[in-house]
């Protein structure tokens, strides 16, 4: 049976980013900020989709209330993740946030199209990183009702 959370819980959330870079400047901004939500980490389309679905080594992972979704992944490409997320009823109840460099209107459109519900660009800066990653913490955590864990 699921529960509800109280506003303010730590929440599980899934980083789908093969930059090593940026998944250090997301690591440092959840540190930095003492966001205290718990980061998991996967570096590929394919393997996003092994752990939501908790298949081969995830067997045991921990299903995220919120996933952060870059769009350019080796496997599967994150317009196919999202796809595959967004299609399946129970997976698609979870929040994804795309963070991605990309500005593009196609990818704009066609993310929302795929029902992500927010589209994020990443900035180049550090500090502006910082206070994105802050932003969709304080966000998710602190306004935004999330659905129960299923």
């Amino acid at each position: 049976m699921s529960t509800e959370r109280e506003p303010g819980t730590p929440i599980e959330v899934l980083l789908v980013e093969d930059d090593p870079g940026d998944v250090l400047m997301t690591q440092e901004a959840f540190e930095e900020h003492k966001v205290r939500n718990r980061l998991t980490v996967v570096s590929d389309g394919a393997e996003a989709l092994a752990y939501l679905r908790q298949e081969g080594p995830f067997a045991d992972a921990v299903r995220p209330d919120l996933i952060l979704l870059d769009l350019n992944l080796p496997k599967r490409d994150g317009r196919e993740v999202l796809a595959e997320i967004k299609k399946d009823g129970d997976l698609g109840r979870i929040p994804v946030v795309v963070l991605t460099t990309s500005s593009a209107d196609e990818d704009i459109l066609r993310s929302y199209q795929l029902h992500a519900n927010a589209y994020v660009t990443k900035p180049v800066d550090f500090e502006r990183f910082i206070a994105v990653i802050r932003q969709i913490d304080e966000f998710f955590v602190s306004v935004v009702k999330l659905p129960p864990r299923a």
